[in-house]
């Protein structure tokens, strides 16, 4: 080689190594998203956009709300009026897993963009039959003797028969994510079903019993909520959710 030529090749090392350190230097100016690293304000710290997991909020929303259901619903210190629940319901159970489902839009996860803007309306939607002024239960309601007449426990049912139906298409849907989260959606499917049925055929045994696997919906929900809350080593305590398949 000669010595233009090996000059010439020196030059071009020696520029490769300057716009490498160059680059790397421009990096260690940046945030982990790829924002200026402005550090000109301590106090005022510059981070890097991230998205948080919307799942433990979409999940511990909705046990909370099933808990509070299952509660009235087999009658704990003889408190059957259920209008206690409208706020929660309204608030944690329904703007909550609206704003989770949204997050979850945005992270590229069709399942739960799905489920907890629809549980989300579900509870929006209980808590509207019993909430004072909407009219439901006064359209039920006979204007002589003040008491719910019969059209109301299969008005109820059929509303719970399609809660029914979309919950089973949301457990064959959970089929290859978790088993606490399959099982979760699972006997919420038995749940609406003793309840459906309890409502049309004026068994209050069936509507206890509804009721009462309601709190095993409630675990599990609470389960699979603390585990996504519990991890990325946000806390020493990790909960399996055991995994339905594994990645080869």
């Amino acid at each position: 080689m000669s010595s233009e030529g090996h000059d010439s090749y020196d030059h071009a090392n020696k520029m490769e190594a300057a716009n490498g350190a160059s680059a790397a230097q421009l990096e260690r100016l940046k945030t982990a998203g790829g924002h200026v690293n402005d550090r000109t304000q301590p106090s005022l710290p510059v981070v890097h956009r991230s998205f948080a997991n919307p799942a433990p909020l979409g999940l511990l929303s909705f046990a909370t709300g099933i808990f509070l259901i299952s509660i009235f619903g087999v009658k704990v210190r003889g408190v059957a009026t259920p209008n206690v629940l409208i706020g929660v319901l309204i608030f944690f159970g329904g703007v909550c897993q609206f704003i989770s489902g949204i997050m979850e839009f945005i992270s590229g996860n069709t399942f739960g963009a799905t489920v907890f803007p629809s549980y989300g309306a579900f509870n929006l939607s209980y808590a509207l039959i019993y909430l004072p002024g909407s009219g439901i239960l006064a359209a039920y309601t006979d204007a002589t003797t003040g008491e719910l007449n019969a059209q109301f426990p299969n008005a109820l049912a059929m509303y719970l028969w399609a809660w029914f139906i979309l919950t089973v298409i949301f457990t064959v849907a959970a089929m290859r994510s978790s088993w606490v989260l399959f099982l979760d959606l699972f006997f919420l499917d038995i749940v609406l079903l003793l309840l459906a049925c309890g409502y049309m055929l004026n068994d209050s045994r069936l509507e206890t019993a509804g009721s009462a696997l309601g709190f095993v919906v409630a675990f599990l929900s609470y389960w699979a909520g603390t585990a996504g809350l519990f991890a990325n080593g946000i806390t020493p305590i990790n909960l399996p959710v055991f995994p339905m398949y594994r990645e080869e």
